[in-house]
């Protein structure tokens, strides 16, 4: 939200994320395609790794500027699985590249916000610290320790004072360049859901306006004299969305209670709100700040930078003077992007999504190769039915369909060429997938999550491959405030479900418990729910045995056996002391089937076979390195990932 740009600010956040996408492939593409080899090592007992699936970094605010030579260079916050590791420090007219690491560690948190200030020092603030960068002595030379927890919007006031509002409970933090002083007020603001604050605002009579979403807007003014924190928003004008500030030229602030009140202006100072109904004519205060999409183009000496490709370690800069544009390449290291998930492809390879960037990979077991490219939208959940593989993506709930068969063409929404192609999208009921069901009648698919920001409740889709048409169930028709997050096939047309009470991002957690329901998928009617592990949060997963018995784990530590036919949990065991935490993610695959009816389990500490008589859980082999994201059976392998690398455990025969 560069505040020069008073159009783009008053977009909401889904708006915002359709504009990270777009300039995810253009001003900061990746890249279209990389063939490399593993080399893979046997780490012994059974496991080996076989490398880094996106050897690549993202960008969290990119911005141009110049050192202290007065040479032109580029500034990039440096992202990757162990989250903001480095600032990226890269001369525009050479590509040398200098890179600072953190001052505090990263915690796996990231910027989601920062500014280079007016007197051009960059400044973030995550992991509950807040930080300068000084290009001049090309070095970080402020650092503090903060309130929880990440700066979700940052601002500069008329007297240079830096700025940051935090997530998830309204942390204040403001920072003098020219004394030095740093105070933290702490947080100012209480609600009963997370808490973004992307809109930031100072008055020139020294008040500090945020915007607050998702779940219900408002706007809250803060005096720093007394600490005093005064929403201005009646509570009859909150809706669904983000509180919307700017500041002005001449010193007031403006803003609304969210795009859908855009009439509903108010003109802000010395903490007191104005009604003024549609937006009078002002001039944004020209700062530099932006969320993780933060891309400012412009040098001090005019010329401005196209692209910066941390895929292909190049950025190009234009001379609007002359019309030249000039590419340089530079480096940097990376640890890779976090593997969202890994199945077993109809290919014979291993593949699965990363994030951040957002990228398809395949790893070929026979040659030892791997494929990366750019890919639509974020892979959660991946499953393979027939000869088809399919992804369930966030951000919108999108549906893909894949075909090894044909050659890779970039997905596009309504083009009958892509390769994966786009089938559906379900934003609001599904934006964060969290379970794909590739059903076993060969033409279902099942994508259930949770909804979108600031809301509670997701809803499935449906996807029928032969009329190749979808049905959207809302949770109202499910399990009202609950959102699906694990599924299995049934006999006789039936499905089951595990729910979850936890909301979408920023939403408010309504329900008390999570359940298990059997739905008709005929009819799409819910036939029975209960909640058969008392006091569970989330069912996280489930998987039909060939015993015709289900298994699940809820809370990541209660495992069971649900016995459909008497609708109950017949067999029940807490692995907290035994095996752990059974492996998570936004897709976790915990469970996995080989092609001769065995049934395993992943946990963080090893590889568990099931034994589908007595239900006994045993642990085959403790892993060299936790085992995070799973996890599907291939060749006598069970592949998993850690981070951003790949592994694969050899079952024993």
């Amino acid at each position: 939200m560069i505040f020069r740009n008073n159009t783009f600010m008053r977009k909401t956040m889904s708006h915002l994320f359709i504009q990270l996408r777009v300039m995810a492939c253009v001003g900061l593409s990746i890249f279209l395609f990389s063939t490399a080899y593993a080399a893979t090592e046997d780490l012994g007992n059974g496991f080996f790794h076989h490398g880094v699936a996106t050897p690549i970094s993202n960008h969290r605010g990119t911005v141009a500027t110049v050192d202290g030579d007065n040479r032109d260079v580029v500034l990039v916050w440096l992202f990757d699985c162990r989250g903001g590791y480095a600032l990226l420090m890269i001369d525009a007219e050479t590509g040398k590249s200098e890179q600072a690491p953190m001052p505090f560690a990263p915690g796996g948190d990231c910027p989601y916000a920062s500014i280079l200030s007016s007197g051009n020092k960059f400044y973030t603030h995550f992991n509950s610290n807040f930080c300068e960068f000084d290009p001049v002595k090309r070095a970080f030379t402020f650092s503090a320790k903060t309130a929880p927890q990440m700066a979700m919007g940052m601002t500069e006031d008329t007297k240079g004072v830096i700025w940051s509002v935090t997530y998830p409970n309204s942390g204040v933090v403001s920072f003098n360049p020219a004394t030095r002083e740093f105070k933290d007020y702490g947080c100012v603001h209480k609600e009963n859901w997370a808490q973004y604050q992307r809109y930031v605002a100072t008055d020139d009579a020294g008040w500090l306006y945020f915007g607050i979403g998702n779940t219900a807007s408002q706007i809250i003014a803060f005096n720093p004299a007394t600490a005093e924190a005064r929403p201005m928003i009646p509570e009859a004008e909150r809706i669904n969305g983000s509180g919307f500030v700017c500041p002005a030229t001449d010193g007031r602030v403006y803003g609304h209670a969210g795009e859908a009140d855009k009439d509903g202006w108010y003109e802000f100072h010395g903490g007191e709100g104005k009604k003024i109904g549609k937006a009078k004519s002002y001039e944004a205060r020209s700062i530099i700040t932006s969320s993780q999409g933060l891309f400012h183009t412009k040098f001090p000496d005019g010329k401005e930078l196209k692209t910066c490709n941390l895929g292909k370690r190049t950025l190009s800069v234009v001379n609007p003077k002359t019309g030249e544009t000039k590419e340089v390449k530079f480096d940097y290291t990376s640890e890779g992007a976090n593997i969202m998930g890994v199945a077993a492809a109809p290919d014979g390879t291993a593949c699965g999504g990363t994030a951040f960037p957002m990228c398809f990979f395949s790893y070929n077991p026979k040659t030892d190769a791997w494929i990366n490219r750019e890919c639509f939208g974020q892979w959660n959940t991946v499953a393979r039915q027939g000869d088809r593989f399919f992804a369930g993506a966030y951000s919108g709930g999108y549906l893909l369909e894949w075909d090894p068969a044909r050659p890779w063409v970039a997905t596009e929404k309504g083009k009958a060429e892509s390769n994966p192609l786009f089938l559906a999208e379900c934003h609001q009921p599904i934006n964060r997938p969290h379970k794909l069901l590739a059903h076993p009648d060969g033409k279902t698919l099942v994508l259930a999550g949770t909804p979108g920001y600031g809301y509670t409740g997701g809803g499935l889709l449906f996807w029928d491959r032969e009329t190749k048409q979808p049905a959207i169930i809302e949770h109202t028709a499910v399990l009202p405030q609950h959102s699906t997050i694990s599924l299995a096939a049934l006999p006789d047309g039936l499905l089951l479900g595990g729910s979850t009470i936890s909301p979408g991002t920023g939403g408010e957690t309504k329900a008390t418990q999570a359940e298990l329901y059997l739905m008709n998928m005929a009819t799409k009617e819910v036939t029975w729910h209960e909640p058969v592990i008392p006091g569970a949060h989330s069912y996280n997963d489930l998987c039909t045995a060939p015993n015709g018995l289900i298994y699940g784990i809820a809370d990541g530590i209660h495992f069971f056996v649900f016995d459909a036919a008497q609708r109950k949990v017949i067999y029940q065991e807490n692995t907290s002391s035994t095996l752990g935490h059974a492996t998570n993610q936004q897709g976790p695959r915990v469970f996995v089937l080989s092609p001769e009816g065995k049934l395993y389990m992943l946990f963080n500490k090893g590889i568990a076979a099931v034994d589908l008589a007595t239900h006994q859980l045993h642990l085959l082999a403790s892993s060299p390195i936790p085992v995070g994201a799973g996890g599907d059976y291939l060749d006598g392998r069970i592949y998993f990932a850690n981070g951003s690398h790949l592994y694969s455990y050899m079952l024993p025969k």
